[in-house]
């Protein structure tokens, strides 16, 4: 049977509360009335195998009693599978206290890639109509309403969940270069006025985009995009009260954009993605916070120096992005326990200082 409601602001401040005197001050922040966890578990990488998915499923159990209560997945990790291992980790904990995030956007196989996958999605999605195929770029997105409504459902069963907290259209820059943006952002208009419908329906908390380099790209790039008109169309079918609430994408060591680049249109002048969000009321998660690990070693010894006390690179790389001023979540892929043992060591560590973070931007 499915899990019952969602994160609620007395079910996160609850879940907070257990780790006072564990729990580091600035490892809770508060975010859309949520107290959250400054390092969240993500689930992109992984075999499509049972032994990753037990695996997962150990690793999210763990994550909840050391001090995380973000977890992140989309319906094309691992085949559905990502979504199916959170899922089974989530009867173990009160629902009210962790935020449960997923995404969809990409064509998905269910557990495995299968031996004709045209004819899967044939009959799968193009045959039931939830999938129009004038509608697919680059041969494997779509931001369809009906087709994410589907994927919705999908989710939920997977999740073994009523509602989602936060949903996500997954990659959506893939549409502009092909469509251009005033047709993409008609498309994306009428999936934030689904969106909106499933808010009403309970089957979603809040939406967002989760993206990869959208954010970062210039106004001229044909795959930019601008928050401020992104946020402008949930405003029109949402009105003030629109769910458009949360936002995803990769910020790190490598890639300091969100915080370092003046690249998003507001109010007549351009300012940084994490500044735009702060004004438009939006939530900023990142994702890549290792890089696939390729920050967890060999950084140079600046880093150090500016974010001293840590262990390792790993650390000092979750340290950096987790402690970005106005950035609310860093994700960590975490397949194992030992995985979550290592990074949440940092739930017991203060994020860095203002001025210990600025450091990293002078020093040469």
């Amino acid at each position: 049977m499915p899990v019952p409601g969602w994160a609620t602001p007395e079910g996160t401040v609850a879940y907070a509360r257990r780790f006072q005197g564990r729990a580091a001050e600035g490892h809770f922040r508060s975010c859309q009335g949520l107290l959250l966890s400054s390092i969240g578990l993500g689930t992109y990488l992984g075999s499509p195998d049972a032994e990753t998915d037990a695996a997962y499923t150990a690793a999210v159990e763990r994550a909840y009693t050391v001090g995380c209560n973000v977890f992140d997945t989309a319906i094309n990790y691992r085949f559905q599978r990502s979504e199916r291992s959170i899922g089974a980790a989530l009867h173990q904990m009160a629902r009210e206290e962790v935020l449960v995030c997923t995404k969809a956007g990409f064509l998905t196989t269910d557990g495995e890639m299968p031996a004709d996958p045209r004819a899967y999605f044939k009959s799968e999605y193009l045959d039931r109509g939830v999938l129009p195929r004038e509608e697919i770029c680059g041969g494997m997105h779509c931001i369809a309403p009906e087709y994410l409504a589907d994927q919705i459902e999908r989710s939920l069963r997977n999740l073994d969940l009523e509602t989602i907290d936060v949903f996500y259209v997954h990659n959506p820059e893939t549409q502009p270069p092909e469509v251009g943006h005033e047709e993409f952002h008609r498309r994306l208009r009428r999936a934030f006025e689904m969106l909106e419908g499933k808010v009403a329906e309970g089957k979603i908390r809040f939406y967002g985009t989760a993206t990869w380099n959208g954010y970062h790209r210039p106004p001229s790039a044909r795959d930019h995009l601008g928050l401020e008109a992104i946020a402008g169309l949930a405003r029109e079918v949402g009105g003030d009260g629109h769910h458009f609430r949360f936002l995803q994408l990769p910020h790190n060591l490598q890639m300091p954009e969100a915080f370092a680049a003046t690249l998003q249109p507001l109010n007549g002048n351009t300012t940084t993605l994490l500044k735009a969000a702060a004004d438009l009321g939006i939530t900023v998660v990142a994702s890549a916070t290792l890089m696939q690990a390729g920050l967890a070693h060999g950084l140079p010894p600046v880093i150090g120096e500016s974010l001293p006390g840590l262990q390792n690179d790993a650390e000092r790389a979750i340290q950096f992005t987790r402690s970005t001023p106005g950035l609310a979540v860093a994700l960590v892929g975490m397949s194992q326990v030992a995985h979550v043992e290592a990074n949440l060591r940092l739930a017991e560590v203060p994020p860095a200082s203002e001025r210990q973070f600025l450091q990293l931007f002078t020093r040469s």
